[in-house]
């Protein structure tokens, strides 16, 4: 396997011919946390799809771990690869138990019924999720959190090494936000998952992420660790954001302090 989970050299990915996003060359590194940041419109979901597989290239190469995204059998980069898109949806009689089997569709014969294979992998993205007392319960009746977290178990039942998650804390209150966080700081932790996350809030990013990808107007123009890329300086240019960054009093990572009332242009 590649130290890189995720290679791509000369991408150009847009739109009805379009160009969007021009990138000579971009890396994610394997076994870590990486964030995709920038402001609305920058590319970062459309990149995070073109990375997929799920949004054609209108040129250039992307490679999963050793393996080139063009020539990959789907089958096969479906076993390495788990994409959870911004706006899942689901039947709302669907059970949980059942959503996250969805997410064994690699490895099943759409016409036998699951292996013991595959009900020992549900069994385990249940328990990754803690979702294991919630498995005959419908989508319908659940919370937000934990449809999302429903939701990554269906993707953990892939058991792929790179989870791929657009904007996974969208419309979660503040506490499921850091619950879905921390449930993802630990699948990276203790079982080595490669995530790759577009989130917006960038003190969750300074604190939860190993690696930053700054997006402006379709190009990367930034990226490396929280501790080397947190900079006044670099938020303005990004965000359009006057801000101050200082030490987080509790945890070891940057800490972004908007300066109110003072907003570049």
């Amino acid at each position: 396997m590649s130290k890189y989970a995720v290679r791509a050299t000369d991408i150009r990915v847009g739109y009805r011919g379009i160009p969007l996003i021009e990138e000579p060359r971009l890396t994610i590194p394997a076994g870590r946390i990486t964030v995709l940041l920038g402001a609305n419109g920058c590319g970062k979901s459309t990149l995070l799809k073109a990375m997929a597989g799920l949004h054609p290239l209108q040129d250039g190469r992307v490679w999963i771990g050793d393996d080139e995204l063009a020539t990959t059998p789907v089958r096969r980069l479906a076993r390495r690869l788990a994409f959870l898109p911004q706006h899942p949806s689901a039947p709302e009689a669907l059970t949980v138990a059942e959503l996250v089997m969805m997410g064994r569709y690699p490895y099943r014969h759409p016409l036998l019924p699951p292996s013991a294979q595959d009900r020992e992998a549900v069994t385990e993205a249940l328990a990754q999720t803690d979702l294991r007392e919630l498995g005959k319960r419908t989508l319908g009746t659940l919370s937000g959190g934990q449809r999302q977290r429903a939701w990554l178990a269906m993707v953990l039942a892939q058991q792929t090494d790179i989870l791929m998650l657009d904007e996974p804390t969208s419309y979660l209150d503040l506490s499921h936000q850091y619950d879905l966080l921390n449930l993802i700081q630990r699948l990276n932790r203790e079982h080595d998952k490669t995530l790759v996350l577009v989130l917006h809030d960038l003190n969750q990013a300074f604190e939860f992420a190993d690696h930053l990808i700054y997006m402006k107007q379709g190009r990367i123009r930034a990226q490396g660790t929280p501790a080397q890329t947190a900079s006044p300086e670099l938020i303005e240019e990004i965000f359009g954001l006057n801000c101050d960054i200082q030490p987080h009093p509790k945890v070891s990572c940057p800490l972004l302090i908007p300066l109110a009332g003072q907003y570049g242009q």
